[in-house]
């Protein structure tokens, strides 16, 4: 605790502002137990950024630990191009500070003689990945925190392709960012180097969205929408973008469209939580509604009800999103000639292995990366002999093209209300379109556990759970042989029948995956941006017809659960 107390002590010195000064000085006369969390250790720039709880402190997201990330980054910009006149983009979404913070990099920037392009007011970020390309920027930056509580905030890095920063400028960041000192970031700003942007972006991005979310499909007038921006800034430019596609029959959750950071109807504004959609849904279920369509704070994010086999309101899982999604883009591209052996789709390790099945059946690759939207963006400059036909993952993410480099819910909510209307104007629906994938691939079922374990004890928790899980590695699950384990921190892939290794040729990262020899999945990870440890559960089975979907479905069900009292999570 001594250790803690003269790091905290540190902050008291001139370095640091009053406002600074008060609230760490009332922390430790008031001997607050906080004080060890905002000090045990250091709020980290990672491998895309940072995030965390607002305060002052180490472990906390402030003008100084934002400060000293940007300060590192500018550094790293003029390594990287000397003597140019370097541009950065940045936005901001509806988080307590984020507009205030935005300033402060900006001010930052331009005390290192750096332009930036700040967004007038709150805006998506894929509208950001966007305008880095559009502009012609070296890098972007984006305030948010995602879909986390209300009391988080962070800060997100993109560099010139528009993509999140991935080896080797992540790690040459970092590297930069470490070696600073408090003192030796640059506040003085220099207004000159500051612009402002705003429609004109929009405009852009519009017109973007719908070259590369619409497709030649009937009966867009028919499908009845609810939408929900759950308090944040897809309010800005969604129904905007439905209204351009030709789409007026949509409903917004009035309720949940103003922007604030406090996201006063929900518990967590977050569209993998089924609680988040439910006032959408109820509303739906009202308006006698197709779909239903919610997205996270900073809208990159989306999660999507339809009406199932009995009419009622259904929320899907990412993975089925998804799927539904890349079998849908594949057939537009079928349809359009488009297709000749140089395309790709993108997924991670945890998302569901039915988008390779998807793909495998008409051809086309799928090439698998790490958890994280930075690794399509990097396929994609990876392989520019290839073109991207759109790519997902199972937390509620996708991307429709290459137009914008990190997951988009706005052009994904238009290409969703696309499907929805394509099968409804065919006799179908959403739905049934999943449910004939299963049909002609197998019945994949996912579940995602993810156990909360906050603080430092927490933190030590979460990892002693990854050491007794590599050092005692199961064997069977749910009655199944493990063939495969999978250390991505080890880039080890065994085979568990005959003990050949091979090597595993992506990132390393923190995760271990488990295959079985009937194709079940179970993989494990810390998150990067929560206090969390996640275990993703996969099983498959056959699908003969729709009308067994049910009775598949329970078989499924059961399997998992079998597995989570196997797990103990």
């Amino acid at each position: 605790m001594e250790d803690i107390l003269n790091k905290a002590k540190l902050w008291l010195s001139p370095t640091f502002d009053k406002e600074t000064q008060d609230e760490i000085n009332h922390l430790i006369t008031s001997d607050s137990n906080d004080l060890a969390d905002r000090f045990y250790k250091d709020a980290e720039f990672g491998t895309g950024g940072m995030r965390g709880i607002m305060g002052a402190g180490t472990n906390r997201i402030n003008k100084y630990t934002l400060g000293k990330a940007t300060q590192g980054l500018s550094n790293y910009l003029h390594v990287s191009y000397p003597n140019q006149d370097i541009k950065v983009a940045i936005a901001y979404d509806c988080r307590h500070n984020s507009k205030k913070f935005a300033t402060l990099v900006a001010e930052i920037l331009s005390a290192n003689n750096i332009k930036s392009f700040v967004f007038e007011d709150l805006r998506p970020t894929p509208e950001l990945s966007f305008t880095v390309n559009h502009l012609n920027c070296h890098a972007g930056i984006v305030l948010t925190a995602s879909h986390n509580p209300p009391e988080y905030n962070g800060y997100k890095v993109y560099w010139t392709d528009g993509g999140q920063i991935v080896p080797p400028q992540d790690q040459a960041i970092i590297s930069e960012v470490n070696s600073l000192d408090y003192k030796d970031i640059k506040f003085t700003k220099n207004e000159k180097l500051i612009s402002y942007i705003g429609s004109e972006l929009d405009e852009a991005f519009w017109n973007a969205s719908i070259a590369n979310g619409t497709f030649n499909v009937q009966g867009r007038e028919d499908l009845k929408i609810v939408f929900t921006s759950l308090h944040g800034t897809s309010i800005k430019l969604i129904p905007e973008v439905l209204k351009r596609a030709g789409y007026t029959n949509v409903h917004v959750v009035e309720e949940q469209a103003e922007p604030n950071g406090d996201f006063p109807t929900v518990d967590s504004p977050n569209p993998e939580e089924p609680a988040a959609l439910a006032m959408a849904m109820e509303y739906a279920e009202k308006m006698n509604a197709d779909i239903v369509i919610g997205t996270d704070p900073d809208s990159d994010r989306l999660g999507i009800a339809v009406r199932d086999l009995n009419g009622d309101i259904k929320l899907l899982n990412g993975n089925q999103t998804m799927s539904v999604m890349t079998d849908f883009l594949i057939k537009q591209w079928k349809k359009q000639g488009k297709l000749n052996g140089k395309q790709f789709v993108g997924s991670t390790i945890v998302s569901t292995n039915l988008v390779n099945d998807i793909a495998a059946s008409y051809d086309v690759e799928t090439k698998v990366g790490l958890t994280g939207f930075k690794w399509i963006a990097k396929m994609i400059k990876d392989h520019p002999e290839l073109d991207f036909i759109g790519g997902g993952e199972e937390s509620f993410g996708f991307m429709v093209g290459d137009f914008v480099r990190d997951k988009d819910a706005v052009t994904s909510t238009l290409l969703a209300c696309e499907i929805a209307a394509d099968a409804k104007s065919n006799g179908s629906s959403f739905y049934k379109e999943l449910l004939n994938i299963y049909v002609n691939n197998r019945f994949y079922k996912e579940h995602l556990v993810s156990l909360v374990k906050k603080g430092m004890d927490g933190a030590a928790e979460i990892k002693q759970m990854m050491i007794d899980l590599r050092n005692n590695p199961l064997a069977e699950i749910d009655g199944e042989k493990v063939t495969f384990v999978n250390d991505y921190k080890t880039s080890v892939r065994k085979n568990i029948i005959t003990g050949e290794e091979s090597t595993i040729d992506i990132p390393k990262s923190n995760v271990l995956v488990y295959e079985t020899e009937k194709g079940t999945k179970v993989a494990c990870r810390p998150s990067g941006t929560e206090p969390k440890i996640k275990f993703y559960i996969s099983v498959q089975d056959d699908l003969d017809s729709i009308e067994n979907t049910d009775k598949v479905e329970k078989l499924l069900d059961e399997r998992i659960s079998r597995i989570q009292t196997q797990l103990e999570v």
